[in-house]
């Protein structure tokens, strides 16, 4: 990214924040973006004033409520979240597991909303996190369904590995992918996590082209996630049907035809 440009050194600003460093004073942030402190300053003090920042009485920053709130614009997340929490609410009542929305962004999803029950299984994501969507249940579920450019962008690589369960070779994610493609859901077992098991089906739009997934995430031990599969699948066709999707519209069929883990 250039540093000529004032959107450029705002933009990097912006970048210096992160789950990981959330709060940042001005020095942070001149040291991670490497502009100078007289500039850092300048900048954050129109952020400020503008409420994309918050500085508090100790010197420190904080991403502000105004660049949420424009964020929360982003069509992707603002009606899909709409159209899709009725049914994220009916499939977190019926499981009180991790429930979660998420969409494809180059090789990572992005997840725009997500329920957890006090007691579900611990998971690494959260509203507006990115994972790679080869180690993950709804990246799966969106890679299988997208173009064949970015399918084989995502087979060539490279294929970091969380778990000694993660597909981390091109044949494997192929193999993977066709499947979610048979049977019209994606397993992920202990990708991330040994611990956790994601069932994940793609959300189609108007042009019934996948534009998100959902998913349950429950403990991978002594949880039999086949009978979550019915319940995932409606939940995705319902939000599909709300989006406009012409295949949602369409009965369904009543079964899953042989579904394998990943």
């Amino acid at each position: 990214m250039s540093r000529g440009s004032v959107t450029s050194r705002v933009l990097s600003i912006l970048e210096a924040f992160s789950p990981e460093r959330p709060a940042l004073t001005l020095s942070a942030i001149s040291h991670s973006t490497g502009l100078p402190a007289p500039t850092v300053h300048r900048l954050l003090g129109e952020l400020t004033q503008w409420g994309a920042v918050e500085r508090d009485e100790t010197g420190v920053y904080r991403i502000g409520l105004r660049l949420w709130e424009v964020g929360a614009l982003a069509p992707r997340g603002l009606g899909l979240r709409e159209a899709a929490m009725p049914f994220l609410e009916d499939l977190y009542e019926a499981t009180h597991q991790n429930v979660q929305l998420a969409v494809l962004d180059g090789m990572e999803v992005v997840y725009v909303e997500r329920i957890a029950g006090r007691n579900a299984v611990h998971v690494f994501t959260r509203v507006g996190g990115r994972w790679p969507a080869h180690a993950t249940g709804v990246g799966l579920a969106l890679l299988a369904h997208a173009e064949t450019e970015v399918q084989e962008r995502a087979i060539g690589g490279p294929l970091h590995r969380y778990t000694a369960n993660t597909i981390v070779s091109g044949a494997e994610l192929r193999r993977a992918l066709a499947e979610v493609r048979r049977t019209g859901v994606a397993i992920s077992d202990g990708q991330v996590e040994t611990i956790a098991l994601s069932v994940a089906a793609p959300v189609f739009g108007p042009a019934d082209t996948a534009l998100a997934a959902v998913s349950v995430v429950v403990p991978s031990d002594g949880y039999d996630w086949r009978v979550l599969v019915p319940a995932v699948r409606a939940a995705a066709r319902g939000i599909s049907r709300s989006l406009g999707s012409p295949k949602a519209a369409r009965t369904p069929s009543s079964a899953v035809r042989g579904s394998t883990e990943m």
